[in-house]
């Protein structure tokens, strides 16, 4: 018997507080007392034509997020809790839902189409609800309308929940015809044809196997672009999604419709309305970015690794493709410079122009440059601002040689009109172009440079004068001004940039201090700015980047003044506080690099120490975060001495470990964990117990972010790297979680996402290998890690044979390996020698092109690695195994025993026996050695013989 819910329902909805706070607590309790029960109401309510549709729409949502929820633990549990509920009542909940999808109330039958697939995410992969796929399709040939819709909604849900190998390749294409008939022209509903369009996009992903099929996929293209040139704005937005969508999941089988879907798109950019306009230009930029990832991945051979050609659809489209989208740059709206949000059919169609230079390269500069020449002086300001546009946009992709002449043709027009043109957004373009041109065009390794002792005080001008403008054009000329102190980077000891540092310096506090310093993103823009400049100065202005400490101390001091503010001005404080202290990170990073001027600086860490301090009783999630960084760089620059801020410290670093709902400042103090790790060395013991306990539990938690665990495990090795041999007492837990993490990490995965995750989990484990082995490195506990060692070794051996590690995974590999070999001695030859792969391993790492991973493996190599030091920790320990041994009838079996008979060395034991005159050289071959010992040496003698020149006679003793 069902629960009469309406009431309650309604009464959640109502404008008074109390009672929606009543009637919320009157449902929680419901759901606590009898799940089953209470679901089943819900579904019952949902499908009741005679309830009130906001009771009917309330009931929907509940139920959906009784199946779902965002936090993976949650939604596990949900889960859990789902399939635990008794069969009989979870048939009948599933028996109204489908009921519902016939409702004549289209808010119920869209809500009911989300749990339907909700359930089925749950119960097609336990292979729970086998039939559901089969009633949906039977709904389809039903007459009435709004059940074909719901039903075409719910399968695209489906779809979108479940993972293909979910779904057997009949049902799926069943889906697949359903949906591309409903979407047929001939259907009379267009909100049918709609439903059918919405539910392709999510079905795309099932449609390997049919896209792989010329006459169905010449269907499904046909049917996809009939549908752009439907009447109706919806239907054509969804199936230019759908084109979109499949211009990245099927790049290499849209060949055959390329010029077709040109003219589509061609069409509806200077034609449609501004939403499918876009969609229009989406497919275009779609493309360029499965061409640059190809052209990246595989340059431009394509008869080794790639899996996919490129057919350089941009290349061919380009005298077409980039009229049509220097066209789009002049329909920019009015002020769109000021709205953040912005985004139209311009500027569309200029990130399409960006990513189209970084596909071709070279061959867009020929096309463009007379739209620019012919448009940039023009008295209109939408031309100028859209030849500009088109300058900046090209700058990345085209090589340095083709781009400079231009450009030094260009700099000075573009200098004045930042500071002249009347018009705001063109300056605004413009001083966005400058910080490309500075970001792609100016540094150590171009040639020829762009900045040059005669322009480079007028750059300075120009830019600070218009950090004065409005704040738009501030905020760009803020970012151009970052990314020209970044060009000078690594310029040595003197910086073309030092005579104007103070003046560039005080420009950018007083830019912070503006009153509308918070629009545009100006004040972030400002610090951004000054924290770059102050990174890459020399040491020729270290002296004004020591004078900026007490200025930005006394900002961050103002900010923990204030008291009873509103929200709004407290969240802005909270912001500043954020910037300031990332400010000091900075500073602090840049003075502590240097031992001079680290020893001026240290005299202010009391004063900085306590306000970082003060900042986190702000408990704001950002300003923890910047606050935490900077105390990470406060120790890595204090060293031993951060030890007496532990006491008053540590009750942060406990919460921040703890903080598993806000899991990037979880992140960062466990990186700070190592950074203090490393400054304290043992000194940090004292507090070893807490934090390995909280460590340990964030890795057992299902609730924090898996995100969090592969810093977790680095920060293993630092404090073991820090402690030595007193993180003894925690291998027995840091061992077995290394191994089962090392276990799940060394499965091949296909997703693009989960394989970046799995190499920064491997990372992360091997980071961790290699500080333990460090930390017990000459100690007399190294015994310990003995019993570690051949999982460490499987652990590299299948990430190896695996084939898709990184070159960061590949550089602590070898690392590793090295450290084991390094750490464990003469223990490590044997051990290493039952390695399937490590010599194979160590040569790949030898011979690549990588310098970090040559560098590693060169060292690794120095630590017993190579096939000399094999052979020799092995002779060390067959002597060990022999020496003294009598020749006795057991003694074939004894060495059979010990080497195995089927992979015996003989170079290697006779290496062993020649230098210490062993017994058995003296022998008779023919008749004193019995069964596979005799065979055995005589095989070992004669390789001796053939490749050290051995003496058999001399042996003999003859």
């Amino acid at each position: 018997m069902a629960l009469e819910v309406t009431q309650v329902l309604l009464n959640a909805q109502a404008i008074d507080g109390t009672v929606r706070k009543q009637a919320e607590e009157s449902l929680k309790q419901l759901q606590e007392q009898d799940l089953p029960l209470f679901l089943l109401s819900l579904s019952r309510e949902l499908a009741n034509e005679e309830k009130p549709v906001e009771s009917r729409k309330l009931a929907g949502l509940i139920l959906k997020n009784a199946l779902d929820a965002k936090e993976q633990h949650r939604k596990s549990d949900l889960v859990q809790r789902w399939l635990a509920l008794d069969p009989s009542a979870k048939n009948q909940i599933k028996m109204c839902l489908l009921q519902t999808l016939s409702s004549l109330v289209a808010d119920a039958r869209s809500t009911t189409s989300q749990v339907i697939a909700k359930v089925a995410g749950i119960e097609l992969p336990q292979k729970q609800w086998p039939e559901l796929i089969g009633s949906l399709l039977s709904n389809i040939h039903q007459l009435p309308p709004h059940v074909k819709q719901a039903t075409l909604e719910t399968l695209g849900y489906l779809c979108e929940e479940v993972s293909p190998e979910v779904v057997d390749q009949d049902q799926v294409n069943k889906i697949l015809t359903a949906v591309v008939q409903g979407m047929n022209a001939s259907e009379g509903s267009t909100e049918v044809r709609l439903a059918a369009t919405r539910a392709l996009y999510n079905a795309l992903g099932f449609a390997q196997a049919n896209f792989s099929n010329a006459m169905e996929r010449d269907y499904i293209m046909r049917v996809v672009c009939e549908a752009t040139l439907s009447p109706d704005l919806k239907i054509r937005l969804a199936a230019f999604e759908c084109l979109v969508a499949i211009s990245s999941t099927y790049y290499d089988k849209i060949a055959p419709y390329i010029q077709d879907i040109f003219n589509i798109t061609a069409k509806a950019v200077r034609e449609d309305q501004e939403p499918v306009a876009l969609q229009a230009i989406e497919f275009w930029s779609s493309v360029c970015d499965e061409e640059i990832d190809i052209l990246e991945d595989y340059g431009g051979d394509f008869t080794g690794d790639s899996d996919i050609p490129c057919f350089y659809f941009i290349k061919q489209a380009l005298p077409a493709l980039v009229p049509m989208l220097l066209e789009t740059l002049l329909k920019q709206e009015e002020d769109q410079d000021q709205d953040e949000g912005a985004w139209n059919i311009a500027m569309a169609g200029g990130t399409c122009l960006c990513l189209v230079a970084r596909t071709v390269g070279d061959d867009i500069v020929p096309l463009v440059m007379p739209f620019i020449e012919e448009n940039i002086t023009k008295p209109e300001w939408r031309q100028r601002e859209a030849a500009t546009y088109a300058f900046g946009s090209i700058l990345e992709g085209p090589s340095a040689d083709k781009l400079t002449p231009i450009v030094n043709v260009a700099l000075t027009f573009m200098l004045s009109a930042l500071t002249k043109d009347p018009n705001n957004q063109v300056k605004d373009t413009t001083a966005w172009t400058l910080g490309r041109i500075f970001e792609f065009l100016h540094g150590s390794t171009v040639d020829a440079p762009i900045i040059t002792p005669a322009n480079c005080q007028q750059i300075i001008t120009v830019l600070l004068q218009s950090m004065k403008d409005v704040p738009n054009v501030a905020e760009k000329a803020c970012g151009a001004l970052y990314f020209l102190a970044q060009g000078y980077e690594d310029i040595g000891a003197s910086s073309p940039l030092a005579p104007f540092f103070q003046e560039i310096v005080q420009s950018l506090i007083t830019v912070t201090h503006r009153e509308d310093a918070g629009e545009s993103r100006l004040r972030t823009a400002a610090y951004e700015a000054l924290n770059e400049v102050v990174r890459c100065s020399t040491e020729e202005t270290a002296s004004m980047v020591l004078q900026l400490v007490p200025l930005i101390m006394i900002e961050l001091h103002k900010t923990l003044e204030g008291q009873g503010l509103a929200s709004d001005e407290r969240e802005r404080q909270s912001e500043l506080q954020g910037l300031l202290c990332g400010c000091l990170q900075v500073i602090i990073q840049k003075l502590g690099s240097s031992e001079p001027t680290k020893y001026v600086f240290l005299q202010y860490a009391d004063q900085i120490m306590g306000l970082f301090l003060r900042v986190f009783a702000c408990r704001s999630a950002t300003v923890h975060e910047e606050a935490m960084l900077a105390i990470g760089a406060l120790a890595y620059a204090s060293g031993p001495e951060f030890a007496k801020y532990m006491p008053e410290f540590y009750k942060y670093l406990e919460m921040g470990l703890q903080n598993f709902e806000e899991y990037q400042i979880c992140a960062v103090t466990v990186g700070v964990v190592g950074d203090i790790a490393r400054a304290l060395e043992d000194k940090i013991l004292p507090y070893c117990d807490g934090i390995m306990t909280l460590l340990l539990r964030d890795l057992s938690s299902n609730q924090l972010h898996r995100s969090v665990k592969p810093p977790i495990f680095s920060c293993f090795g630092d404090i073991a790297l820090a402690i030595g041999e007193n993180f003894e007492k925690y291998l027995i837990y840091a061992m077995p979680m290394l191994q089962s993490a090392a276990e799940m990490s060394a499965r091949t995965c296909a997703d693009d996402e989960l394989t970046d995750y799995t190499n920064s989990l491997r990372n992360g484990i091997l980071e961790a290998y290699s500080g333990i082995f460090q930390g017990f490195k000459n100690s007399p506990k190294t015994q310990l890690l003995i019993a570690y060692a051949p999982h460490i070794l499987q652990f590299l051996d299948s990430i190896y044979m695996g084939k898709d590690m990184d070159d960061v995974v590949m550089k602590t590999a070898i690392g590793v390996l090295g450290d084991l070999a390094d750490t464990l001695g003469s223990h490590a030859g044997s051990l290493i020698q039952q390695s399937m792969s490590s010599r194979e391993f160590l040569n790949e790492c030898l011979s690549s092109e990588d310098l970090l991973i040559k560098e590693s493996a060169e060292w690794a190599n120095t630590k017993g690695l190579g096939p000399g030091n094999f052979i020799e920790e092995w002779a060390v320990s067959v002597t060990e195994a022999v020496s003294g041994m009598q020749v006795t009838e057991d003694f074939g079996t004894r060495v059979d025993v010990i080497f195995g008979s089927e992979c015996i060395n003989s170079l290697m034991f006779a290496r062993v026996l020649m230098p210490y005159h062993h017994p058995l050289c003296a022998m008779s071959l023919t008749s004193s050695l019995p069964g596979t010992c005799n065979n055995f040496m005589g095989f070992a003698i004669s390789t001796f013989w053939n490749l050290v020149s051995f003496n058999i006679t001399k042996c003999n003793g003859a």
